[in-house]
């Protein structure tokens, strides 16, 4: 059995600990470039952005509260003192960029004997199937230090030979003598029997063995040896790497006088303690992206919107999800760079296309766009920090949807003029076209990449964009959503008021979630409803034990039951969720059903007649916190500002849209009144994103501050 409790209890609970509700609200998020801080205070949102500092990430934190607090001494606003922080969340990119930088912890593998060689070997498909010299990814453990030991599980956990616990203390002996950092332990069907996991570990610690461990038990207790000793020795290696980051951030906000306990976004969508991260930093990888996902998810329902495609666009690339029934749609099937990880994370999408994504002609002479970027340093040329190479944001500019003097948010303006230069020599000479006219293929490459993510989570899923509406976000989500949505027949476009700082947002709005689940391979006309039922209350004892902890009352807790289902014979699974009550035939009976109908909607067809097999039980545990809300009467907290939406018209100008020039309407987006409406063309200016809305689509401006444009209006 599973829980994601830590090893040997050294997770610190927080017992007794009060869940403190919406005080002074604060959520930090880092970015590649920016560090983002959304505070909220009685329903007024404050942001904030500090350059990130990738070299020491917690610096990036620490600069956003002290900037974000000194803003708020300069408004004399009392309440903005760290002692006053209810509520501290973060969002992080540290797991992601180890992984990534293949920068983590010296890590040994202890496995059963016969399986040394599992994380070499992976699955028999190549990264490029048509590239006879594809490398597969880097083992997070190299040969060297991986371990066998003897000792072997039948496929239902009972013991066929004994633990050679000789050989453990042997593998131990060479663990002290090369001063592992971190050490993962994947011993065979150990998610139907734990016993021998948990013994090596004791085993190893009598020996004195100092490095961390992880079991897969805890980590990844499902089938599939691959993905789950990948995943354990993943989270092994991050282990040393979150426990130092997360230990010095705690030290330094302690210090600076925050009291508040750090929470952190994990991937499945759900906020945990610090201390959960600091032993399962593999739950983490995705820990920004979800947070984004999280936030759009709440702007959406506040709209009237419980089914849409998110769109994250920063500089370097876009994500991209699915929310459906106010839920992010969360998977098991998600690769971080070249790695499967088999643990829940909101289903993310990744495209290299981004504002400093980089324009380029190919060998057949063909315009190509990105994946490669010019980032954040030296940026896209009309950043004017020494970039040469046409982007995204470059060719937006020199349609007119970028006012040069002022997108850039400071006192620079962008040099027009070197933009155009660059991009004639490298896009528009060698295809034969106006400057305009290869800004304007440029734009329509980037859309065509990013209209294939967005239908890779919808169509390719089974959904059909016409019933969902778009929610764009980042600083370049918003230049091309409204396009992108006509393209698609999505009919309704969502643009935040915090666009820019969104992901910082779901922070503030997200459950604290607990993830718990084992494989139990079997028919499911042949299981045991009793014995399913042991495992669903187990689950929930200790999610509810947990949740407790962390001051959560029963009414305030909840629990979502599923179980992995297939075909007999097919190799890849479909959750199903499991009807509330007992666990009896008629709710074996309505799962097989919804089964069947999920497999018609995903795949296209179902087979009634066919046997089903359980794969893996799967619980859910929430804790519901207390959304901070924001006063629908609070326009002033709102941001939106009074009067008419003809007062925050500051210039017309030409706006080039689908290769033609329309006179143009630019809006200061502080300026849109509450209940503003307006048609395009126009372009609707932010302090950390631009909107560019076509002809024939109309804007309208929410009570919050947020812009829904209705892409088919007069339909």
């Amino acid at each position: 059995m599973t829980t994601e409790e830590s090893e040997s209890g050294s997770e610190s609970e927080g017992e007794g600990e009060s869940k403190v509700r919406d005080d002074l609200r604060v959520g930090v998020d880092i970015g590649g470039t920016f560090t983002d801080v959304v505070t909220i205070r009685n329903g007024a949102i404050e942001t904030h952005k500090t350059p990130s500092t990738p070299q020491s990430p917690e610096q990036g934190v620490l600069d956003g509260l002290r900037e974000a607090r000194e803003r708020g001494d300069e408004n004399e606003n009392e309440a903005w003192r760290y002692d006053a922080i209810s509520f501290l969340g973060h969002g992080t990119t540290v797991a992601t960029n180890a992984v990534l930088e293949e920068a983590w912890a010296d890590t040994a593998l202890v496995t059963t004997e016969g399986f040394g060689d599992v994380l070499e070997i992976g699955r028999q498909d190549r990264p490029d199937i048509y590239d006879f010299q594809a490398e597969k990814a880097t083992p997070i453990v190299p040969r060297d230090r991986r371990y066998e030991v003897t000792e072997r599980l039948d496929e239902r956990g009972a013991v066929l030979t004994d633990l050679d616990e000789s050989s453990v203390r042997a593998v131990a002996d060479r663990l002290r003598e090369e001063n592992a950092e971190s050490v993962a332990v994947c011993l065979l069907y150990a998610f139907e029997n734990t016993d021998h996991e948990r013994r090596v570990r004791e085993l190893l610690t009598e020996a004195g063995v100092e490095a961390s461990v992880s079991l897969s038990s805890d980590v990844l207790p499902e089938i599939r040896e691959y993905e789950r000793t990948l995943v354990t020795a993943m989270n092994a290696a991050l282990k040393p790497v979150m426990e130092g980051y997360i230990a010095t951030l705690g030290t330094e906000i302690a210090d600076a006088g925050v009291s508040s306990e750090l929470r952190i976004m994990q991937s499945n969508g759900g906020i945990i303690d610090a201390d959960v991260a600091r032993n399962r930093p593999v739950r983490t990888l995705l820990s920004g992206p979800a947070a984004g996902v999280q936030g759009a998810t709440a702007i959406a329902e506040r709209c009237g919107s419980t089914d849409v495609v998110t769109m994250d666009m920063g500089g370097t690339s876009c994500d991209v999800s699915l929310v459906e029934n106010a839920e992010p749609v969360v998977s098991t099937d998600v690769e971080v760079g070249p790695y499967p990880i088999g643990v829940p994370m909101i289903d993310v999408h990744t495209v290299g296309s981004g504002g400093g994504s980089i324009a380029w002609i190919d060998a057949g002479d063909a315009l190509r766009v990105g994946p490669r970027s010019a980032g954040a340093d030296p940026g896209p040329i009309c950043y004017g920090r020494g970039g040469t190479e046409p982007t995204i944001t470059d060719a937006q500019l020199l349609l007119g949807r970028l006012t040069p003097s002022t997108f850039l948010g400071d006192e620079d303006a962008a040099d027009i003029e070197t933009v155009r230069r660059v991009t004639d020599e490298a896009i528009a000479g060698p295809l034969g076209r106006s400057v305009e006219e290869a800004a304007q293929d440029v734009v329509d490459v980037a859309n065509a990449n990013l209209q294939r993510a967005l239908r890779v989570v919808s169509v390719e899923r089974g959904h059909d964009p016409r019933e969902f509406g778009l929610v764009a976000f980042g600083g370049a989500g918003p230049l091309h959503a409204p396009e992108l949505a006509a393209e698609l027949d999505i009919p309704r476009v969502i643009i935040p008021r915090t666009a820019g700082v969104l992901s910082a947002l779901g922070l503030l709005v997200s459950d604290v979630l607990y993830d718990y689940s084992t494989s139990r391979l079997r028919r499911l006309d042949a299981i045991d409803t009793a014995e399913l039922e042991v495992t669903f209350g187990e689950f929930e004892g200790e999610g509810h034990e947990r949740l407790a902890d962390e001051g959560f009352a029963a009414e305030e807790t909840s629990f979502e039951r599923t179980l992995d289902l297939r075909y007999v014979g097919q190799a890849f699974e479909l959750s199903v969720p499991v009807p509330d009550g007992e666990i009896d035939e008629a709710a074996i009976e309505t799962v097989e059903d919804r089964f069947h109908e999920r497999h018609r909607q995903r795949y296209g067809h179902a087979y009634g007649d066919e046997p089903i097999e359980l794969v893996t039980v799967r619980l859910r545990a929430r804790g519901a916190v207390d959304a901070p809300t924001l006063g629908v009467e609070d326009r002033e907290a709102a941001g939106a500002g009074s009067g008419s939406v003809e007062n925050a018209i500051h210039e017309t100008r030409e706006v080039i849209y689908d290769g033609r020039g329309y006179e143009t309407r630019i809006y200061d987006g502080t300026r849109l009144p509450v209940g503003g409406t307006f048609d395009g063309p126009a372009v609707i200016e932010a302090a950390e994103s631009t909107t560019v809305v076509p002809p024939d689509q109309r804007v309208r401006v929410d009570d919050y501050g947020n812009l829904l444009i209705e892409v088919f209006p007069d339909e």
